[in-house]
């Protein structure tokens, strides 16, 4: 593909209205997030790419801190980067963590997912493969929005 032609990843840079990169390119910009994790700790390495609605592709890597509790996993690395280069419509997400099961998001990723992004799809995959694909509703079934908030 022609440098003119590649999903832009990172940068928060659109691609023009109407592109749509492939899962593959969407799983490739994840696996080369993964590689800038930092997880001195669990040694467990996640990435993250989120695909804006414009063709957009941000990532995300986690990040450990040695109290863990303010550890941050990719997909909201991923989210709040975009929130922040102005990005509000997603399409998809792809994580990819070096397992032979798929790994989908935490709880309080797939929280994050469904208040910002709500029902996209989640590609799942390991260094080699797709491992999962799915609709983040029926990894979150029973959300807790703003409708419970009265808003």
């Amino acid at each position: 593909m022609p440098p003119s032609k590649r999903p832009r990843t990172s940068s928060g840079s659109a691609l023009g209205k109407g592109h749509r990169p492939s899962i593959d390119a969407l799983v490739a910009a994840a696996r080369e997030a993964r590689g800038h994790a930092v997880a001195d700790y669990s040694h467990f390495k996640v990435g993250a790419a989120l695909e804006t609605i414009d063709g957009t592709i941000v990532t995300g890597c986690n990040v450990e801190n040695a109290t863990y509790g303010l550890t941050i996993c990719a997909e909201r690395v991923a989210m709040f980067k975009a929130l922040s280069e102005g990005h509000r419509e997603f399409r998809r997400i792809a994580i990819v963590a070096d397992t032979a099961q798929p790994t989908p998001p935490c709880g309080a990723c797939r929280q994050i997912l469904w208040e910002f992004a709500a029902d996209i799809e989640v590609v799942l995959a390991n260094l080699t493969r797709q491992t999962g694909r799915h609709r983040l509703p029926s990894l979150l079934p029973e959300p807790f929005d703003g409708r419970l908030l009265g808003h």
